[in-house]
């Protein structure tokens, strides 16, 4: 048991999955893995641990931006021992030649945040994906034949904003899209020399203001899933 995780040791397996939603964590569980146990709830942020194709795997919830996944993903390396998180989330688009529904895989997480300078004295405003399931992601999409973009992209902590135009780091480092953890996840898992990657799903396109429609996310978001736990069974 950690601070924010109710889970005893043991109950979280050494590879997870790690949706922003809680959820979406339980969609997750119940929709594709078997013999689930609900481990940990504390503040309604769920934590399952059951099986898939035979692999146990546990799946929680991030919450939204660096603090609340700096936290969790933390306790979780650190407190139960896990090797691998796959972070998988939406993203904003920052430019047309992303499409709605375009799946992403961040190589590197471009970001103003000072989260991994204070943290950690990791000095770099950009951090790469950590270990090699960045490249287990590549290789299982091609195995299932899934168009999936290696790209970088940045982490914000801010969702609303009065200036409209791309912000300066993201214009720096040609970044595609935007999110609010990767950077934060990267940043513990190089720190503390684990395996994290993340896998986004463009849910919405900035300059033109399209997005994916309530109905259609839950569905949309069934591919990236299917390839995070077709890529932990892996690890």
């Amino acid at each position: 048991m950690s601070v924010h995780i109710a889970a005893k040791k043991g109950e979280i397996a050494k590879t997870v999955l790690l949706p922003g939603d809680p959820l979406r964590a339980k969609y997750i569980a119940d929709r594709f893995m078997s013999d689930v146990k609900l481990v940990s709830q504390t503040r309604n942020i769920f934590y399952f641990t059951g099986l898939y194709n035979g692999k146990e795997i546990t799946v929680g919830a991030s919450g939204m931006g660096i603090p609340s996944i700096g936290i969790y993903s933390y306790e979780l390396y650190t407190e139960y021992e896990v090797d691998t998180i796959i972070r998988i989330g939406t993203c904003g688009a920052y430019t047309n030649a992303l499409k709605l529904f375009d799946v992403l895989n961040v190589e590197k997480a471009a970001s103003e945040s000072t989260y991994a300078r204070f943290a950690w004295g990791i000095e770099e405003e950009i951090i790469g994906n950590q270990g090699d399931i960045f490249d287990k992601i590549n290789e299982t999409a091609q195995e299932v034949k899934l168009a999936v973009q290696p790209t970088t992209i940045h982490t914000s902590d801010i969702f609303y904003r009065k200036d409209a135009d791309i912000p300066v780091i993201a214009q720096k480092y040609n970044c595609s899209a935007v999110e609010m953890e990767a950077f934060a996840l990267f940043a513990n898992a190089q720190y503390l020399s684990k395996n994290a990657a993340s896998i986004l799903t463009v849910s919405d396109i900035i300059p033109t203001r399209e997005q994916i429609s309530a109905d259609e996310r839950q569905q949309a978001l069934n591919t990236m899933i299917g390839l995070a736990l077709e890529t932990a069974l892996k690890m």
